[in-house]
């Protein structure tokens, strides 16, 4: 059966003065957060965007794809510090998500650098997030080892 997440927006206005509120419904993790095409394109001034959430999900689905691909292979990370940057930009004539840019940093016992860069490629191919957005955003990632 499948898991199912809901959120939900209240919108007020057009689209350039109006604003909206994004409620994560199924957890309550968060509640009233608010949005504009302002926090989109400009400065985000407290608000949130679709974009920042997107990232969110990308860097916290790529964090656990990591972590379960470091842990198969008998090297559980002991620490992963995983962002993510979404840019939302103008693109032939529209506005689209062009690319997810992940950047990890791995505190992982007994792992070479090369092997963690590794493990990194394949989380950022295969986390169902990525998977999601793939063939439509540019996806990369960065990967660091610390001893």
């Amino acid at each position: 059966m499948a898991a199912l997440r809901r959120a939900e927006v209240v919108w007020e206005g057009d689209l350039i003065s109006g604003s909206g509120n994004v409620t994560a419904v199924s957890s309550q993790a968060f509640r009233s957060l608010p949005v504009t095409w302002a926090s989109r394109t400009e400065a985000a001034d407290g608000r949130t965007s679709p974009e920042e959430l997107i990232a969110a999900a990308h860097a916290s689905c790529f964090s656990m794809a990591l972590s379960a691909a470091l842990g198969r292979a008998g090297k559980p990370p002991r620490r992963l510090e995983v962002g993510a940057t979404v840019a939302f930009d103008r693109v032939e004539g529209g506005w689209r998500v062009a690319s997810s840019a992940l950047k990890v940093r791995g505190r992982v016992p007994g792992m070479d650098e090369a092997a963690f860069k590794q493990a990194a490629e394949t989380a950022k191919d295969n986390c169902p997030v990525s998977q999601a957005l793939k063939g439509n955003v540019t996806l990369s990632v960065e990967a660091t080892l610390e001893s």
